[in-house]
């Protein structure tokens, strides 16, 4: 098999929030020449429509009209670099906020939104030409326990809500380090605590802890291991 009859070669990059996944998993993408289906942002961006809907975050009924006509895409933004569109808008910091990041935990935990979004998520991934990034929460776990790569990014919960707290107030937002960290500890005990698809590692993982590192350094180590993986694998190389 030639590398361009291979299938997509998958890397999943789980962790919990402010671990820096999305950072980091458009840097190894584009480092690998990989596409970026952000999970993370189909959630947010769930959470956003059914906000804006006036739909509950455990309204199952109200959630399932919202997935089956989600205008949800993935496009280049305006200054450059991928954006989240609902309907042709550019939703990419409205899905940032803490009021939906906590939204995003909600709806994630309903078993209707996870069954309604895996597919989509595996199509997105599949049909990349050279291979693709996910992250999320159960990307290794769940939605390609399969895949050919499993990261697992973790570090010190202060840590992790400072440099939330430093994107947050670079964006202009009206919030405090307390309340940064508490939202965070709250998402975090929900993450790992739901009944559906909750937060670990896979079995498999390569555990990451970025408290110690740059970002380009998490990038390093993820991008060398994905490559001598590539090497590896029939067809690859």
């Amino acid at each position: 098999m030639s590398s361009a009859d291979a299938p997509a070669f998958i890397v999943a990059i789980d962790g919990p929030a402010g671990a820096g996944k999305s950072t980091v998993s458009r840097l190894v993408a584009e480092r690998l020449g990989f596409a970026l289906v952000d999970t993370g942002a189909i959630y947010r961006a769930v959470a956003l429509a059914a906000s804006r809907a006036g739909v509950a975050f455990d309204d199952d009924e109200g959630l399932s009209e919202i997935l089956a006509s989600l205008p949800l895409e993935f496009g280049t933004r305006a200054g450059g670099g991928q954006g989240v569109f609902l309907a042709g808008e550019d939703v990419s910091d409205a899905i940032r906020t803490p009021a939906i990041s906590l939204g995003a935990s909600a709806v994630s935990a309903r078993a209707v939104v996870r069954a309604g979004l895996l597919e989509l998520q595996r199509r997105l991934a599949r049909g990349a030409p050279r291979g693709a990034v996910l992250e999320g929460r159960d990307i290794g776990t769940v939605v390609f326990p399969d895949a050919d790569a499993k990261f697992f990014l973790t570090g010190d919960d202060e840590v992790r809500a400072e440099r939330r707290f430093a994107e947050l107030k670079a964006k202009g937002a009206d919030v405090t380090f307390e309340q940064v960290l508490a939202d965070q500890r709250k998402r975090d005990k929900d993450d790992t605590e739901r009944p559906i698809a909750p937060l670990k590692p896979a079995a498999d993982s390569v555990l990451v802890d970025s408290t110690p590192l740059a970002k380009a350094e998490v990038v390093d180590r993820i991008v060398a291991e994905v490559e001598r993986r590539m090497a590896a694998r029939p067809g690859r190389g």
